[in-house]
This record gives C-alpha cells, sequence and structure tokens, in this order.
C-alpha cells in the first residue's frame, strides 16, 4: 500500500462525553474525561522538540501497541497507569498527578551524552563520565540524567541534587523513582536482549495517584528509546563502525545531515514520500523485532471515525 493510499492521522479534535480537558502534546492527543486519560497516539513525529511537518503512517499504533506490551510485562515492579487499549491507537487508563521530570536512563555514551562527552563535557546531569570512552561504549553500570519537562521548546538536563534542592520530586519520592526507574530499565534490557536487541537509553515518566507512585505515559517504545542490534555490536565498535540501531535516531541523523538541529535560524527540511515510507517501515519493523510478532496493519480508510467509535464504545461499557 503506497504513502498516498494510507491515511495517517496528524491531529485529533474529538469531544467526547464528559470530557472536561484536552492536552496536545508533541505526538499524544490527552483526553481527561473525569478520572481517566484517554491518549491518542497520534502518527506525528518530533525530533530535536519540532514536530516534523508530515505524519508517519501506522507510528500510532506502533507506539500504542509496544507501550502496552511493555507496560503489562512490568507491573509486577511498579504500579502503573493503563487501564485499557480501545483501539490501536488508543490508551485509556487512570489521570495521575505528573512529577515534571523525566527519568533517563543511559546505558552506553550514545546520541545527547555524546554529544556532550564529544564537546569536552565531563559530567552530564551532575553525573560523573570516565574518560577514554568511545561513541556507543557501554557503562560500567546504567547512570540517570533526568530532565525537566518542558511544556513547550526543548526539555533541559537537570541533576538529582537541584530536583530535590528546589523542591520539584522530594527527596524520598525521588528515590523511589529512581528505584523504579533502573529495575524497568533492567527490565527492559533483558526483553530487549531476548530479542537480539540491545537497550541504549530511555525514558520514563511518572505521576501520582491516591498518593501511590505510578508509571504514566510510554514505555520502551522508538520514540523513548534507542536500540542497538545486538549480534555484530562487539565488532562494529571494535572497528569503530556506526552501531546498528532501531530507533528515532536515524530521522535525527536525516535532519542533521539536510542542515536541522533545531537551532534558531535552521529551516526544517522537506521530507520526500520515501523517507516517510522508510520511518513507517523501521517502526513495524521495531515492533515486530521487539514483541516477536507480527504487526497487523488496521484498516486506515476512516482512522479518526474508527478511534471515535471504538474509544465511545468503551465508555460506555464502563457507565
Amino acid at each position: 500500500m503506497s504513502i498516498e493510499e494510507t491515511k495517517a492521522v496528524s491531529s485529533t479534535d474529538f469531544h467526547f462525553p464528559g470530557q472536561t480537558a484536552v492536552y496536545h502534546g508533541k505526538v499524544r492527543d490527552v483526553y481527561t474525561i473525569g478520572n481517566l486519560l484517554v491518549m491518542v497516539a497520534t502518527d506525528r513525529i518530533s525530533a530535536f522538540d519540532y514536530i516534523l511537518p508530515k505524519p508517519i503512517p501506522y507510528k500510532g499504533q506502533v507506539l500504542t501497541q509496544i507501550a502496552t506490551y511493555f507496560l503489562e510485562a512490568t507491573r509486577d515492579i511498579c504500579p502503573n497507569w493503563l487501564l485499557a487499549t480501545p483501539d490501536p491507537s488508543v490508551a485509556v487508563g487512570h489521570c495521575c498527578e505528573p512529577f515534571p521530570i523525566e527519568m533517563v536512563v543511559r546505558g552506553y555514551l550514545t546520541g545527547h551524552a555524546w554529544r556532550v562527552y564529544k564537546s569536552g563535557g565531563r559530567t552530564l546531569c551532575g553525573v560523573p563520565l570516565p574518560e577514554g570512552m568511545k561513541e556507543h561504549d557501554k557503562f560500567s553500570r546504567p547512570i540517570i540524567t533526568p530532565a525537566t519537562k518542558a511544556e513547550e521548546g526543548h526539555d533541559e538536563d537537570i541533576s538529582r541534587e537541584d530536583i530535590i534542592a528546589r523542591g520539584i520530586v522530594s527527596a524520598d519520592d525521588y528515590v523511589q523513582l529512581e528505584k523504579y526507574a533502573l529495575a524497568l530499565f533492567e527490565r527492559g534490557t533483558q526483553m530487549a536482549a531476548e530479542r537480539g536487541l540491545i537497550l541504549v537509553d530511555t525514558k520514563y515518566e511518572f505521576g501520582k495517584k491516591d498518593g501511590v507512585i505510578h508509571l504514566i505515559d510510554e514505555i520502551h517504545t522508538p520514540d523513548s528509546s534507542r536500540y542497538f542490534y545486538l549480534d555484530g555490536y562487539a565488532g562494529r565498535q571494535q572497528r569503530g563502525e556506526p552501531q546498528k540501531q532501531l530507533s528515532k535516531e536515524f530521522v535525527r541523523e536525516w535532519l542533521m545531515y539536510h542542515g536541522f538541529q533545531g537551532l534558531e535560524n535552521q529551516f526544517m527540511p522537506v521530507m520526500p514520500e520515501v523517507f516517510v515510507q522508510e520511518v513507517s517501515e523501521r517502526y513495524i519493523e521495531l515492533y515486530e523485532k521487539l514483541t516477536g510478532r507480527a504487526f497487523e496493519r488496521t484498516d486506515t480508510s476512516s482512522l479518526l471515525q474508527r478511534i471515535e467509535k471504538n474509544v465511545l464504545q468503551y465508555l460506555e461499557s464502563r457507565k
């Protein structure tokens, strides 16, 4: 099926019964209905904190189904917000009060961490970085490099000490967030290895419901995580070759190659249709590689109508 024949969701504007608020994020549109959140994963794609102009077919479905897969597989580690997925692109769950930070866990010197290191930085978010490392080298143990959660623009690095000192998160809560983040990363690493992948880095978001910390939003998806192929990693690293990866990083690399890093006076390049299709196929490949399941391409002829119908049926079933 060509892109011209495949419809993708670039935005939503639903009005569900009992709806009290809606938040349009970089990728997800989140509807508040009583004590429920209805999270619609659109097919928007962002990089360098900018939304790219063209949506990616099936991306929302991939994100929802991968996040659901891992949320169900980690309930023994940490309570999470998810209740149901009434549509392939929709998750419904508990409304939690979010902590205004992202818990970024890094197992390797890659991406933002490498860019800081390459420029001479030897600390990241207050965490010391060893001398003598190369790009994509593995840390002796995973590190946590938190980021503030920006409403608009760029998230910003912040240290554990600043988070606690500024009262952004209490010391007790932050210690628990660290424990959850590292345990989730360990589980994700194990599950990735079983599928021949390396979980390189990821981010987790948490919130509170009735005083209890819950994992919220997505987990271990290609939007929140980076994966390398395990096979050949050591050899490529020894030879100084680029790592083969399944993540959104190749989108960032394409943008950088075309002169865009989200900086002032830079212009977003036009994404050709063939590249949009490539991105879509990479997302589907990651789903299949991560879960071991064949991806079922849903009917995209009436996406918005399908989503609305399925959500309404779910809400009705809860009455």
